[in-house]
Formats: structure tokens, C-alpha cells, sequence
């Protein structure tokens, strides 16, 4: 843990004569090592005990494996891997753009999703049975070879073709 020293200035008007005379207040600031957003899934797993496989199958049909590891947001993951899943919203479950078709018995495996995420993928474009959001799809052991495609188009925020870039 850190701690930082902020100064600033302040107008201290109670018990002083004149109350626009500033005066220096002191304040400490605590922070901590935290991973920040999204950053976990940008870490290499630690022992095998920790890979899970996973596929991505983009619009064209072209095939990426890709290594990720327990715990692994499979949309932060794919862009780790350059893999066309966009996450306009940055996984905070407000898009439809890292819509994914969960291949086999994958689906199954997965926590039934929330109401908001189900709200969602009803405005998606080319809703299939096995469909999900990529940003909700949290890698376990059991998931190793899961296999997700990606729909031929997602609807974007942004009408001008920008597409955000991961950071």
C-alpha cells in the first residue's frame, strides 16, 4: 500500500477573523496494488493447472486457439489475442457487441444468465438458442476446449464505423 501526501488550499471561514484567508490542509491518500480493469485477463497463467483452452471462430470462419486461464473474462481475452470481439462498453453490460454463440456442451456448463444480460441479447442482431455476451462468460477448469463463435454482425453505438480499441 501507498500512501500520498495531497496539499491543497482552503478557505477555512469558522473560528479565523477573516474568512477568505487561505490556509494549507493536508490530506492523505491511501491506494493499493490492485490489478486494474481487465488487467487479470492480460497476465499469463501462472502453472498448467490454471490454461483453459479456448477457441474463438470469427465471422469468416477462420479458427484462433487461444490460451487463457481461470478466471479469464473470455472478451477481455479475445482482445489479448487481437481477435475481433469489440465490448463497446467495456464489459459493463450496457451493449450487445461481444455477442458470442457458446458451441456444444459449453452453454450448458455456464451460470444461467442474469436478466439484464438476457434483456440485452434480445436486441441482438442474429439471437440464436446459445447465445451470450462475452463480458458475462468467466473462464473455469471446466470450460477447457470451449468453443465460441462470433455472429456475423453486431450493432454498435457508433454510426461512423469507429471502433473502440482495448486498453
Amino acid at each position: 500500500m501507498f500512501r500520498l501526501l495531497l496539499r491543497q488550499s482552503k478557505i477555512i471561514s469558522h473560528n479565523y477573523p477573516n474568512p477568505y484567508v487561505r490556509l494549507p490542509v493536508q490530506r492523505w491518500i491511501h491506494t493499493t496494488n490492485k490489478l486494474l480493469h481487465g488487467e487479470y485477463e492480460w497476465q499469463d497463467p501462472k502453472s498448467d493447472d490454471e490454461i483453459v483452452h479456448v477457441t474463438y471462430i470469427d465471422k469468416d470462419g477462420k479458427r484462433t486457439e487461444v490460451k487463457g486461464k481461470v478466471g479469464d473474462n473470455v472478451l477481455y481475452l479475445a482482445h489479448r489475442h487481437g481477435i475481433e470481439m469489440e465490448g463497446a462498453c467495456e464489459a459493463s453490460l450496457a451493449c450487445t457487441t461481444c455477442h458470442v454463440y457458446v458451441i456444444g456442451k459449453y452453454y450448458d456448463q455456464l451460470p444461467e444468465a442474469e436478466e439484464k444480460e438476457d434483456d440485452l441479447l434480445d436486441m441482438a442482431p442474429f439471437l440464436r438458442e446459445n447465445s451470450r455476451l462475452g463480458c458475462q462468460i468467466i473462464l473455469t477448469k471446466e470450460m477447457n476446449g470451449m468453443q465460441l463463435q462470433l455472429p456475423n454482425a453486431t450493432r454498435n453505438f457508433y454510426v461512423d464505423g469507429h471502433k473502440p480499441k482495448p486498453h
